[in-house]
């Protein structure tokens, strides 16, 4: 047999064997092979079959680039975001040009949607004459059967990815869900008290919260309070301290005793990672005295006999000192008052200009609609934020709790 014929046969034995390297590696990709799995199966075509002597490979998990294959060099001694982002295309090696990749002969970048996803260095076994490397022979192939598996790899990584964004969608609608279970879904408008409340939440899940809680015919308490930070934690935290207060409010004219117990909770809960401002008010429509404490919250606005006051009594956040400083109560006799209730999402609300919204802008607004429905005044002040906003989004989420007291 002719030596031309040899030649054409090995060529042909070769090319059926990359076709078929080929549908093993695609059919491996189809049966949902383990990441594992699909590395060891490009480890063994590239070093027993294509018999290449040095191989590193490393492939980006969407944080780092991961080493995946080190086979006969020092694992340890490339930076890939110093040594290998600038390169963009199969790279023949000139040690002048890259020291620290001189023991390798050739890169190949893997690119999936204009993005490096892969980088393979490799070398030939000491020696060897450049007319017979295996990696001049086979470098196309070796480019291809690369990428096939770097971009398989990069599916499974963004499968995982997607499947966690819907496990994560799926959580924060549960929590969303469960903080809208959160607010009492009616207020009273009486002849005694006239009670409303808006929310805006800047996240599927705020940290935010109101309540109102009818005592007895003659007796209610009230509360609006914001958690630090947001999502599920913040969600099931507030969750916690809504039920707590719930079960102690009425079985204690003490605040004192209310606020510690509340704290206590807390620093069980979150463990001093989160605390809780709040203010919590309770009122006798008999009596007309308003009994209150504020834990490190935004003073509510007060408007009584006209003179505007801020209620500022009380003792410091919640759940950040085992043993609160100084507790105190206050306690007011009202005349037909108004009072608004408010996060720090309203005044701390940053317009085009860098400047606050403020609380000398939400109390003129408060005086000058006094005589308004409590509602009314709310939407007023919402009104008036997305004004003042103008463009700008919401920083934080915005909650507004106003009762008139008749």
């Amino acid at each position: 047999m002719s030596k031309v014929i040899k030649n054409k046969n090995k060529r042909i034995q070769l090319g059926r064997l990359k076709l078929d390297i080929l549908l093993q590696v695609t059919k491996s990709i189809n049966n949902n092979l383990s990441k594992k799995e699909l590395v060891q199966l490009y480890k063994h075509v590239v070093i027993d079959q294509l018999n290449i002597g040095k191989l590193l490979l490393y492939a980006f998990d969407g944080v780092n680039w991961q080493q995946e294959i080190c086979i006969d060099t020092e694992c340890n001694s490339i930076d890939v975001e110093k040594d290998l982002l600038e390169i963009n295309e199969i790279t023949f090696i000139d040690e002048n040009a890259y020291p620290k990749l001189a023991e390798f002969d050739v890169i190949i970048p893997v690119y999936h949607k204009s993005n490096p996803i892969a980088y393979l260095l490799l070398a030939d076994f000491d020696g060897e004459s450049i007319e017979v490397s295996p990696i001049i022979k086979h470098l196309t192939f070796i480019q291809t059967l690369t990428n096939v598996i770097a971009v398989a790899l990069e599916n499974k990584r963004l499968y995982k990815e997607n499947l966690e964004k819907i496990a994560i969608k799926k959580e924060m609608e549960l929590a969303s869900e469960m903080q809208a279970l959160l607010f009492p879904n009616y207020f009273p408008n009486n002849d005694k008290i006239e009670v409303a409340a808006q929310y805006i939440s800047n996240q599927s899940v705020g940290g935010d919260y109101y309540d109102f809680i009818t005592l007895s015919e003659n007796e209610f308490a009230f509360c609006i309070a914001d958690v630090s930070g947001k999502g599920v934690s913040a969600a099931l935290l507030m969750s916690n301290f809504q039920a707590a207060l719930r079960a102690l409010i009425d079985k204690t004219d003490s605040f004192k005793q209310l606020v510690s117990e509340l704290n206590a909770l807390i620093i069980n809960n979150a463990k001093t990672e989160k605390f809780i401002t709040a203010f919590i008010g309770k009122y006798n429509c008999t009596t007309k005295k308003l009994c209150y404490i504020n834990a490190g919250h935004n003073p509510p606005i007060f408007l009584n006999k006209n003179e505007i006051s801020y209620l500022s009594t009380g003792t410091t956040v919640l759940g950040m000192f085992d043993d609160l400083p100084s507790i105190e109560s206050g306690e007011v006799i009202l005349d037909n008052a108004l009072l608004l209730c408010y996060t720090d999402g309203v005044t701390e609300q940053i317009n085009t200009q860098n400047q606050e919204f403020g609380i000398e802008k939400l109390t003129k607004i408060v005086k000058k609609r006094q005589e308004d429905p409590v509602n009314s005044i709310i939407q007023n002040i919402i009104d008036e934020l997305n004004i003042f906003k103008e463009s700008e989004a919401f920083d934080d989420d915005i909650t507004l709790l106003g009762i008139r007291f008749k």
